[in-house]
């Protein structure tokens, strides 16, 4: 698994505590125990001071509980939410959301099955938004009223089809709903009808197309390029 890079904060309290060399040998997989004095802090988890914290977090959020770090990811989430159609069990749905968190998008849509295999968000499913709708209709009807204010957020497929245009170049909106199909067959029917605009990613190789995990890292980071560049 690839090592999450340090996170730079000049806050005095974001990285009050240096850890140790032992800890620094145990940094591939977290830290160690926390070493000297407990900060008077009530985003520090008793349980990780006291036994270490081997989570893949950013070392801002080293030793913080769940609830610590949801909280402050709620303060500088980006207002783009990811949608994923799972009729078949998608097993690239957990990766949609790894990615998400990764982003920090407002929230993933799961569209059609309640159930859906995380094994590839990787515990990220706890620290980002995901929310259920049984119908595409369900979901362009929260879109309808889901943006600031109770604005309405454009819906934008993201497939290979005919008729679809590039994503390179299109000037995604600030707040938008990027919505994917599931792995093989793409959006469905419905879908695609209720998508403002199908963009497709440019491809130069043999495949007809890329899987859905892939597609929709590519489209979130284009989101990124437009809108968040140097946040980081």
């Amino acid at each position: 698994m690839t090592r999450v890079a340090s996170e730079h904060d000049d806050t005095p309290d974001a990285r009050p505590h240096e850890p140790t060399h032992q800890a620094r040998d145990l940094d591939a997989v977290g830290v160690g125990p926390w070493q000297g004095p407990l900060p008077d802090d009530p985003r520090y988890d008793p349980e990780l001071l006291a036994h270490g914290d081997r989570r893949n977090v950013v070392d801002r959020y080293r030793y913080w509980t769940v609830e610590a770090i949801v909280a402050d990811l709620d303060t500088r989430r980006h207002p783009f939410h990811v949608a994923v159609e799972n009729w078949a069990h998608d097993l690239n749905i957990g990766s949609v959301v790894r990615t998400a968190n990764a982003f920090a998008a407002a929230e993933v849509h799961i569209v059609g099955r309640r159930r859906w295999n995380r094994r590839g968000a990787m515990v990220t499913d706890r620290y980002q938004h995901v929310r259920h709708h049984a119908t595409i209709d369900d979901l362009l009807a929260w879109a309808a009223t889901g943006g600031p204010d109770g604005a309405a957020i454009p819906v934008l497929g993201v497939d290979n089809l005919p008729g679809s245009v590039p994503l390179e170049g299109y000037p995604l909106p600030r707040s938008c709903v990027l919505l994917f199909g599931q792995e093989s067959v793409g959006l469905s029917d419905a879908a695609r009808a209720s998508a403002v605009d199908v963009l497709h990613i440019a491809q130069f190789g043999s495949t007809r197309s890329i899987n859905a995990g892939a597609a929709a890292a590519i489209a979130m980071h284009a989101w990124i390029g437009q809108h968040a560049v140097g946040e980081a």
